[in-house]
């Protein structure tokens, strides 16, 4: 039970919606990508449901990260795209939309890789705030947190989706 006043988010129920959205518009010849982590398990879901052929990709924003020099390289090797890029119809895959800057750090990734016929983006939850001109294509939910509030996607054992709400450090 939440708190008076508190946010409480279904991850289940989001993702439900979401694959509503994509069901009939997404197709071959495009692929998945998921946006590591949260976006990968996604896309993963999301590929099984959509009962898509290729299997989806997983990329890492890490490199090409405006506050890489902070950061480090946490999650650096995780781009695995088995397909390929060139000419190909994208989705992105993640969890939360924020500032826009992951979004900006993966498409510069996906371009090392090849040009893409097209780059949509997928999210669970569009929550404002936005610092460069991003924009999701698809998205379950829209929400306002202060900017203090980092919004968190887990995935249990069973493969269900819950959302936490923390202070950012």
């Amino acid at each position: 039970m939440s708190a008076p006043g508190s946010l409480s988010l279904d991850a289940e129920a989001l993702y439900v919606e979401l694959l509503g959205r994509l069901r009939g518009v997404i197709a071959p010849p495009t692929v998945l990508v998921g946006i590591w982590s949260g976006g990968a398990w996604l896309a993963e879901r999301l590929h099984r449901d959509l009962a898509l052929p290729d299997a989806p990709g997983v990329i890492s924003s890490t490199l090409h990260r405006d506050d890489f020099g902070s950061r480090g390289l946490a999650g650096a090797d995780a781009t695995r795209l088995p397909f390929e890029v060139a000419g190909r119809p994208i989705l992105l895959v993640d969890d939360v939309l924020y500032t826009g800057r992951t979004i900006r750090a993966v498409i510069n990734e996906l371009f090392d890789f090849g040009r893409p016929a097209s780059v949509k983006l997928a999210v669970l939850v569009d929550r404002g705030g936005r610092e460069l001109p991003i924009a999701a294509d698809y998205s379950a939910a829209r929400i306002a947190l202060p900017a203090s509030q980092r919004l968190a996607l887990a995935r249990g054992d069973d493969g269900r989706f819950s959302f936490s709400i923390r202070e950012r450090a």
